[in-house]
Formats: C-alpha cells, sequence, structure tokens
C-alpha cells in the first residue's frame, strides 16, 4: 500500500461513459476521473486511459459526449467498462444518435453533455480532456437544451458510483 492508497480507497466517484466520434469510427468507455473544473466558463474535465480505444478515437476528435448513469443502468456501464471497441461494437447493442456536431449520445443516459475539447493534458498514464458544454439533456427532463442555458432541475436520482461498478472487469485492463 502506497501512502496514497489510504485516501485513494477512500473516494467514490461518480461514474460516465464518454463516447468520442472521428474519422469515420466511434468509441465509447466508462470513466471515474471526471469532473467539473471551472465555473465560469464551465469547464468539465474527462480522462481516458491511454490504453483504452477510446482515448485513440478522442485524440483525433473535436467534441466528446459524457454520460451520467444510474445504478439501474448497470448494464449500459458493463457494456462500456467491460468491452472493448477492439473485438466488439458497442454501439451496435445500445440505442445512440449523432447529437451536436457529431457526437455520439446514448439515449439511454439518465444525463449527458457535448462539449468541444478546449485543451488535452498529458499526465502519465491518462490523457485529460477539458471540455466547453455545448449541449446537454436529461432523461425525463426538460429535453435537449443549449450550453449557455441553466441546470436542468430533473435530477434528484442517484448516479452510477465506483463502488457500483467494482464487478465490471475492464475490457483493457491498465497493465
Amino acid at each position: 500500500m502506497t501512502d496514497m492508497d489510504a485516501f485513494i480507497d477512500r473516494l467514490n466517484p461518480d461514474m460516465c461513459v464518454v463516447t468520442a466520434a472521428a474519422d469515420g469510427e466511434r468509441a465509447g468507455c466508462l470513466v471515474g476521473f471526471a469532473s467539473q473544473c471551472s465555473m465560469r466558463p464551465v469547464r468539465f474535465a474527462v480522462w481516458l486511459s491511454k490504453v483504452n480505444r477510446t482515448y485513440q478515437v478522442a485524440r483525433s476528435a473535436e467534441f466528446l459526449a459524457v454520460h451520467l448513469l444510474t445504478p439501474e443502468q448497470f448494464a449500459l456501464a458493463a457494456l462500456f467498462g467491460g468491452e472493448t471497441g477492439d473485438r466488439v461494437d458497442k454501439f451496435a447493442r445500445t440505442r445512440w444518435t449523432e447529437g451536436c456536431e457529431g457526437a455520439v449520445v446514448l439515449q439511454d443516459a439518465d444525463a449527458w453533455f457535448v462539449g468541444r475539447i478546449d485543451q488535452r493534458m498529458d499526465a502519465g498514464d491518462h490523457v485529460g480532456f477539458v471540455l466547453e458544454p455545448l449541449r446537454s439533456g436529461a432523461r425525463g427532463g426538460a429535453g435537449e437544451r443549449g450550453g449557455d442555458q441553466g441546470r436542468d432541475g430533473a435530477g434528484g436520482r442517484p448516479l452510477l458510483r465506483l463502488a457500483d461498478s467494482l464487478a465490471i472487469e475492464p475490457g483493457h485492463p491498465v497493465d
């Protein structure tokens, strides 16, 4: 156990699915490293593993879509976290649509947003993608919103968290 394990082992972050589309390819993965990183202007950062196919597609993408799931959507999380796009077409197994700017939006996600990639930051085995939100939507909410509008207010359902997803064997395990 390293000195940081006592700290990191106590964390239970929200999990999300990040999708990317570029050069005729689509990819998506389950992500546990993601957070709002600025209030004005609003920015959100997602961190993708360099061994992940989604990272390979995201390197050429201009936009990413970030999707929040609930614990009831475990099967969707398992698809994007437990399968690799190197072997499986994940998008053939779920409902999706082309969102703004050609981003891939999962129709069954509890909430989502599409963001323009503002910055990329190499931080070791993961690369951070800082996103400028452009459009968002929520299941059972007010529908799609522009990036300049306020919060949806449709939330309230608990989100899928790391502890909920520990049973998923990574499709691309980190060495």
